[in-house]
């Protein structure tokens, strides 16, 4: 099975913690050269200085914050006129957890921003090159929310149904190209934003946060949270050549806690 990365150019957003530096992590390690995207200058660099080198690969950053579309364009714009891009990761952190009918308009507005309207932007700037190469990989990182809605996070479970039908609509327009596009749902993963959901359900509940780790825990058939490093892995094989007729998918990554197919 051809996993191998060797040559490719990958660009990885949200990559400097979490899930995305995981991703950044692997594909290095697979030998992609990477280009992290966020808005942490100072993370950045630590960031790229951690990523393997053994194919003698060369890593860089672009700063750019998902809430400014502009600087998220001009970041792809300048990447794009350096370099083909092979593989996009669309990854960005999530809105703030609460009840749908307490959402503010525009809690809504920032969240298409941050999510589905980067994304477009990235994605048109990479696919003139992914089709010229005739090899291209769009990966998506979501939620599992886009099969069932998460209680309390009525403004994640309303965007990230929108990405994925977003998604599926790009998929099925550019697979002729050899792009594939697909997404990845993560379940309840160690992760920065989990560590804040937890804290903020036992301030709601007036428990302990251990109790809550506890009970979201005994939800999931493998009675663990996940790792970065596992949802990881499912990003390298789909941004990888032995992934080339897997296309439109929602893939979850949560121990099959999700309870729809």
């Amino acid at each position: 099975m051809n996993i191998s990365l060797t040559g490719k150019y990958a660009v990885i957003c949200g990559s400097t913690q979490g899930i995305g530096f995981a991703a950044a992590l692997e594909l290095a390690e697979l030998g992609a050269n990477c280009i992290l995207i966020a808005r942490n200058e100072s993370a950045l660099v630590k960031a790229v200085a951690a990523l393997s080198v053994k194919e003698k690969q060369k890593h860089r950053y672009a700063a750019a914050d998902f809430s400014n579309r502009e600087e998220v364009r001009k970041a792809i714009e300048n990447i794009v006129s350096q370099t083909p891009v092979d593989i996009l990761v669309n990854n960005t952190g999530g809105p703030k957890a609460g009840p749908v009918i307490e959402a503010t308009p525009e809690a809504f507005e920032e969240a298409f921003l941050q999510h589905l309207i980067c994304n477009q932007i990235l994605s048109q700037a990479v696919i003139p090159g992914m089709r010229k190469a005739g090899y291209g990989r769009i990966i998506n990182i979501i939620s599992t929310s886009v099969k069932t809605p998460l209680p309390n996070l009525g403004v994640s479970n309303t965007v990230r149904l929108a990405v994925a039908s977003w998604a599926k609509s790009l998929s099925n327009e550019i697979a002729k190209y050899n792009i594939t596009v697909n997404n990845v749902l993560p379940g309840l993963t160690e992760t920065g934003r989990l560590q804040s959901l937890v804290r903020q359900t036992a301030d709601v509940e007036k428990t302990e946060v251990a109790s809550v780790e506890q009970q979201m825990m005994q939800s999931i058939p493998m009675k663990r949270f996940g790792t970065p490093a596992e949802i990881a892995n499912v990003i390298a094989f789909l941004a990888s050549p032995a992934a080339s007729y897997v296309n439109g998918t929602n893939i979850a990554v949560d121990g099959g806690r999700t309870p729809a197919f």
